[in-house]
């Protein structure tokens, strides 16, 4: 994974400015570096915050280690030292922010409620205060650097928002708990759409190897939800981004996401994205 310049073979990298600004810039970002490939220390050459699309990667610094998958985000301090490991899956796609220190003191100096410009986490796990924001930015990489810098904004504010209300995690995450995890996570992002007896929590935590109460408190550990809320998650950020950029009919779009009653996904929609998918798919992209 890239995000201020990259150590390790060129090759697994794929990287491209979308927009940039007046000390502002967003990249997107496809890795595929895989387990064969080596670690290396690199360093945040700017405040970072990348927003995970897919994939899943192993990001370590000073305030710890964290399994970042789709739906959370990288927090990157200036100047901080950092490695992304890949040993428990191939690739990873993100969209990468990059704030330079003067623009983001200013950034910082205007935001209410925000006491300090330095994030006290490593990330932030896929939350459902995250999920509006992101099907909005995913849909919004044609746009032009003006939607762009609206996004880098606003998720420069969540991030730092929510980064204040996390709790702290105590404790190494263990290598094959994280393999599992990271396993699982894969899993759903590839099958979310299925039927629900398919990703049930006696189904994954079968393939895991674990006991559902185990695999149900490592899950929620490493990912900072449970899986079914991951599922959900995953389904709601699909369909949202499925009504910004296609002209598909609802139910269609209920339906792909893994919904066989359109009434319990507008009824889901609602709850986490806040409006009805007609009003959702109404409201101006930007």
């Amino acid at each position: 994974m890239l995000f201020d310049g990259k150590a390790c073979s060129p090759v697994t990298i794929e990287a491209t400015t979308l927009a940039s600004g007046n000390g502002w810039s967003v990249q997107e970002v496809i890795c595929s570096a895989g387990p064969r490939d080596r670690a290396f220390e690199e360093r945040h050459e700017t405040v970072s915050i990348a927003a995970v699309l897919a994939g899943t990667f192993l990001y370590r610094s000073g305030q710890g280690d964290a399994l970042l998958a789709p739906g959370s985000l990288l927090l990157g301090n200036h100047g901080q030292c950092f490695e992304c490991g890949h040993e428990h899956g191939t690739g990873d796609h993100c969209l990468s922010f990059h704030f330079t220190p003067a623009c983001w003191e200013n950034l910082v100096a205007a935001m209410p409620g925000v006491r300090k410009a330095t994030f006290g986490h490593s990330h932030v796990p896929p939350v459902a205060s995250l999920t509006r924001l992101l099907a909005r930015l995913e849909s919004a990489r044609q746009e032009n650097a003006a939607a762009l810098e609206e996004i880098a904004i606003d998720l420069a504010g969540i991030a730092l928002h929510v980064d204040a209300e996390l709790c702290p995690r105590s404790g190494r995450l263990g290598r094959h708990d994280v393999q599992r995890v990271s396993d699982a996570v894969r899993r759903i992002e590839a099958d979310a759409q299925l039927a629900d007896d398919s990703l049930t929590l006696g189904e994954l935590s079968r393939e895991a190897g674990l006991s559902p109460w185990h695999f149900l408190r490592v899950f929620r550990r490493v990912v900072g939800m449970t899986p079914h809320q991951y599922v959900l998650r995953t389904r709601m950020h699909r369909a949202a981004v499925q009504l910004r950029d296609s002209t598909t009919s609802i139910s269609g779009i209920a339906f792909e996401a893994g919904f066989s009653d359109l009434s319990t996904f507008n009824h889901r929609f609602r709850t986490v994205m806040g409006m009805n998918p007609g009003a959702y798919r109404a409201r101006p992209k930007c």
